[in-house]
């Protein structure tokens, strides 16, 4: 299993690692998704460019071997019971106190989120960091403390719930409420934009299907007009 995070040099481990999530069976896309080309790059190249412009070291967890090429893998030990699986084993692969979760298919996700999601998670503690979006929280992108391993892990053995209930289990079992920052609000204060303009609305578009390919192409070249 490779090392979810690049150890710095003389050993020194980072605080957060980056870890985009790609084991999910692509079953509406039709074919492996992370593979899938937006404006001419794949989606899990978009995801790992994000967490990199983010300032994190990104690997791939939970996916499937063909993605070695783009980053270091990190294997799920139970594959096919979800990204919960992956997250586990992400946690497990590195000694970096915080990691930070994006699926592949958000590839209009802004780096600056993930930067302000993490700074908070350092300041207050918390085991789980999450934002909201129209006052709906949001499973990702998520920011998660290693010590958070044991509870997701108990989760994912007795398959109760999805990620969302697994990290309200971490955080309630730790005695740390779970962190949902308005995702509105932080652009109102300027702690979160889009390096294209996109407006926080379209940041969770979540690209699923062939038709979701199309139309975040369609909000990219958009953007591009405008700018």
């Amino acid at each position: 299993m490779n090392s979810g995070s690049d150890p710095r040099p003389g050993g020194e481990e980072p605080e957060a690692a980056g870890f985009v999530l790609a084991g999910g069976l692509s079953s509406r896309m039709g074919a492996d998704k992370a593979l899938e080309l937006l404006d001419g790059r794949p989606l899990v190249a978009w995801a790992l460019s994000v967490l990199r412009q983010a300032g994190l070291r990104a690997s791939i967890a939970g996916a499937l071997s063909s993605l070695t090429a783009f980053a270091p893998l990190v294997e799920d030990s139970q594959p096919g019971r979800g990204p919960l699986g992956g997250i586990c084993a992400a946690l497990d692969s590195t000694a970096a106190s915080l990691s930070v979760f994006v699926p592949v298919d958000l590839p209009l996700l802004p780096p600056s989120l993930l930067v302000h999601l993490v700074g908070h998670a350092q300041v207050t503690g918390r085991a789980v960091t999450l934002c909201s979006a129209n006052g709906f929280a949001q499973t990702f992108p998520a920011v998660v403390s290693r010590a958070a391993l044991p509870v997701l892990a108990k989760q994912l053995e007795s398959g109760e719930g999805g990620c969302l209930s697994a990290f309200q289990s971490a955080a309630s079992r730790l005695e740390q409420p779970m962190t949902v920052l308005p995702v509105e609000y932080l652009v109102q204060t300027g702690h979160a934009t889009h390096p294209q303009g996109l407006p926080a609305a379209l940041w969770f578009l979540n690209v699923n299907a062939p038709q979701d390919l199309r139309r975040a192409e369609h909000f990219l070249r958009g953007s591009r007009r405008v700018s």
